[in-house]
Formats: C-alpha cells, structure tokens, sequence
C-alpha cells in the first residue's frame, strides 16, 4: 500500500491522496518487501503509510502544515516519515519492537553485547558512560584533550577530573596518542591520595585517526576492575576492512560511543552507544540514558541508524574497499608533490588511513591559508584545519573525481608558493610546561554552579577558570573551569592567537577579558 500526497499549488496546503495497491503488487510482494527492510525502516514506512486521521505531534501533521521553504529544499516526503510517539513505532526509553530488534541487530554487527541508539550525538553517549560510572566525589582518569562532551558529563557527574597529557607530535603540532604508562601513573597517583578510579576515558581514534593502544589500557584498567570507556566518535567504521585498526570493543573496552554519521552513512546527529563486559551496571548507563535523550526522538534519525546497520551488513567485509583504495591512492599522489608532507604512521600504535592529513607549512602556508584556496578556488571542501596542515575524512561517498580535484589543487597550492614571496610559517607547538603547575581549585561541576564574574585578562591571573578556553589548533584545553589560572597558560593562549589561533569557550573570543569563579 502506498500513501500519495500532492501540493495545491495555490495555497501550499498539503492533501491527502486514496491510498491504493500498486498496480500488479501481490500480498507475497509486499510481505517480502518488509522482511527485506530493516526493521526500524520497515516501521517507519508501515506506519506512514496507513490512511489515517492524524490528531498527534508533530505540529506539521505528516507534511500537511509543512513550512513551504522547507518543501521546496527538501520536498515532502520527510515530513511524511517524521513521526514519534506512535505505539508502534516503540520508544528510546524503553525500546521494544521494532527499536530493541533494530538495536539487538546493531549489537551483532558491530561486536557488543548491547547497542542502544543515540539521538543526541555522540556527547549524549559520553555523558551517559560517564555519569553511569562516576558519582559526585569519584575520580575520573581522562586526557586533556578530551572532547568538551566529557567536561560537560563531569558537570552532570560530579566526577572529579585525573588529567592526563597525551604524546605530542610537535612537528605537526598536533596531540597524538595515550601511552598506557601514563594511564598506570595515573591509577597510581590516585591510589597513593586515597582514592580510587571508577573510570578511565579514552579518545581513540583521534580526529586525525591516530589510535591509543586500547589492548593495553583495557587490560590495565581491568586489573584494577575499572571500567574502560572509549570516545570512538571517528572510528565507527573500524570493524569493515582489515586494514583498518581493531576496533575499541576489540581490545577490551566496556563502553564504546561512536557517531555513525560521521564515515558511515546515518543522518547527522544520530550514533550509538556499545557495551560489553560484565564490570559496568547497563542498568545505570540505560538510566543515564533515559535522563540524557529526548523523550521525542526523530524516528528519521533512529530509522537511519538501522539503514546504516543494515547498508553495512550486505556486504561487511568488502564495502571499503572502493573508499580505502581511494585513500591510498591520493596518500601515495600527494607524497609525490615538494613541499607537502602527510601524516603516516610515526609508531603510533595505530592510525586510520581513510583520515588524510596534509602538511602545508613547507610550501609557505598556514593550514587557514591553504584551506581558504582550496575552498575558494577549487571547491574543495575539507573536514579540519589546524595551523600546519588539513584534514580530509574519506568515506563511502568518496569518487575518484574527488580525489583528481584534490591532488590537482594542492600541486596549484604547491606551485603558487613557488611564484610569490612568503614568509615562512612559525612553528607553534603546544609547550608541556603549560601544564606543569596545573592547581584544581573547585570540580568541573561546583565551577560550574558557582557565582561568576568577568575580569580584565591580566587581572584574571591566580584566579579560578570559570570557562573552559581551547585554542584551535591545537585543540588542547589550556584553562578548564575550577583550575587557577597561570602566567604560562595566558602566555599561551594569548601566543597561540597572535599565530591565528581561533579561540573557543571564551565568552570574550578576543581574550580581552576572561570569566572567572568569585571563590
């Protein structure tokens, strides 16, 4: 059965067309049209289908009321298939039906022994893992380059932060890897205080699609019965190609949270949450969950996840193999070039070769600099850019054309430089003496709640962070709430501006003035 719907051209209303049968469908057709869907799809299209009276949310009413500039730039069908709260179509917060099938056939493809969908990113995940391991007054361990997600899952928590520095790639200036050594240094140091982790959190891979080794640290972690979490938002993909790293359920993590909609192919926004082991209370992160998510998920978004589910299941061990190709062949045309540099596997113990990083300070450019070309002239449209270099993320969308357009445009780049004077771009790496004398005055959490005002740069000195500030790139946090504020750290951030840094978190972007806890 299909459902038409057609547009009055002279009003904008919306009408409901009879449904009717299509022409030469049978009742075996369309059973076996069903039970080729992924269940949550299946649903979802069942559902809108049916020719009902409609007196439920959402407010544009299965596209009746829809805005018409939004029809015009995406048509009507996804107001069609926008619904929630339908019995049928089962709920996040207690998922049965089509969402627990659709999840429980997620958990077998990617490894976990529960998979729950994300509706709110991958920071809905983090949050979640984090408060259903740590209490208020509980330590956390975690690097310093930490997504914000996991600064905001303290505020919620109450955890108490265990900072460690990750390895440093001053060349590149960008942050690297966690060596498991400073995980145990960190357990350690706890330990001698009185105190004990309840978690250890991980970003692995990171942006640039370097990995920790996870082996590792899981099998630390769980010597001292602590729960691994896993931030695997680039690393979804992991599980489909063996020359891809292991993936973080793989070697041992308990909690993984990966967003499928950044290499695999579900709609912004949408991710998942895996779990395994028996060392975590599901219960909790389930709980955590219900506390964290909308009570109204877009079923679009859910319904994606379990099209993306089902789009890697036809073909699991082969379907990167066309992107991966592409990979290494602009990695391979790219090193050919004088002057530009990528980033390869410096004995990290691993790095994901769908992520290219391209070093343009050889050729007289600043990563902005080039990035700004390449877009501007080129149509070249990049996923990040630090001071030193780009970053392009490869997916299953990716086409050789893509990769001719930007091999030819960074030999322009390359050539450019060639023909006109430049300056050379000064090297800014991150100093680790930066945060040699980090002090935390209050957690993440009471800096948060506490009373607040705004203070001159310089007057700030000695004072307690009441913003998290992060100069990007490198994408390191200098100044996190409820740590005193050093001369070092606004030497810092204030150099890392005057290279062409851009800085998040401040209030006062310009770094005139910088909020501050009245402690």
């Amino acid at each position: 059965m299909k459902a038409a719907k057609e547009q009055d051209k002279g009003n904008g209303s919306v009408s409901t067309i009879a449904v009717t049968e299509e022409s030469g469908s049978t009742a075996q057709d369309l059973i076996a049209e069903k039970k080729s869907l992924p269940p949550l799809v299946s649903a979802l299209k069942a559902t809108a289908e049916v020719d009902v009276a409609t007196f439920h949310f959402p407010g544009h009413n299965r596209g009746h009321a829809a805005p018409s500039s939004l029809i015009g730039l995406i048509g009507l069908k996804p107001f069609l298939y926008d619904l929630n709260g339908l019995p049928e179509l089962g709920t996040l917060s207690c998922p049965r039906g089509a969402i627990l099938e659709a999840q429980k056939e997620a958990a077998k493809l990617f490894g976990s022994s529960e998979t729950r969908f994300l509706v709110g990113g991958t920071t809905c995940g983090i949050q979640a893992a984090i408060m259903a391991t740590c209490s208020p007054g509980e330590s956390l361990i975690l690097a310093r380059n930490s997504h914000s997600s996991a600064i905001s899952a303290m505020v919620l928590s109450g955890a108490l932060p265990k900072y460690i520095i990750p390895e440093y790639n001053c060349n590149w200036d960008i942050a690297t890897y966690i060596n498991p050594l400073d995980v145990r240094r960190a357990i350690e140091d706890l330990e001698r205080e009185g105190r004990r982790a309840r978690a250890v959190f991980i970003t692995s891979p990171t942006y640039h699609g370097v990995c920790s080794s996870l082996s590792e640290i899981s099998e630390l972690c769980h010597s001292h019965h602590i729960p691994l979490i896993v931030d695997e938002a680039h690393g979804a993909h992991f599980k489909f190609h063996p020359q891809l790293p292991d993936t973080a359920l793989e070697q041992g993590a308990d909690l993984a949270v990966q967003s499928t909609h950044k290499v695999l192919c579900s709609l912004g926004q949408s991710s998942m949450l895996h779990m395994s082991g028996n060392i975590i209370d599901r219960d909790r992160v389930c709980k955590c969950l219900q506390t964290l998510q909308t009570t109204s998920p877009s079923h679009l978004l859910l319904a994606s996840l379990d099209a993306a589910r089902a789009q890697l299941g036809e073909s699991p061990d082969s379907i990167f193999n066309q992107a991966m190709e592409l990979a290494y062949e602009a990695r391979f045309l790219l090193k050919q070039i004088p002057g530009i540099s990528v980033l390869e596997d410096f004995n990290f113990p691993g790095y994901d070769p769908m992520r290219l990083t391209v070093g343009v300070w050889q050729i007289g450019f600043s990563g902005h600099e080039a990035d700004e070309i390449l877009h501007g002239d080129h149509g070249i449209v990049a996923e990040l850019v630090g001071n030193r270099y780009i970053t392009f993320a490869f997916n299953l969308g990716t086409r050789r054309e893509h990769i001719q357009r930007l091999v030819s445009g960074i030999k322009q780049l390359a050539t450019a430089s060639k023909n006109q004077i430049k300056e050379k771009v000064e090297h800014t790496s991150i100093a680790p003496f930066v945060f040699d004398d980090i002090v935390i005055s209050l957690s993440p959490r009471d800096a948060f709640f506490a009373t607040k005002r705004r203070v001159a740069l310089k007057e700030s000195l000695g004072r307690v962070s009441g913003e998290l500030i992060c100069p990007y790139p490198p994408a390191i946090p200098v100044l996190i709430p409820g740590e005193v504020i050093t001369e070092k750290a606004l030497d810092y951030l204030l150099l890392c501006q005057s290279k062409g840094a851009f800085i998040t978190g401040a209030s006062d972007p310009s770094l005139s003035s910088i909020v501050v806890c009245h402690v």
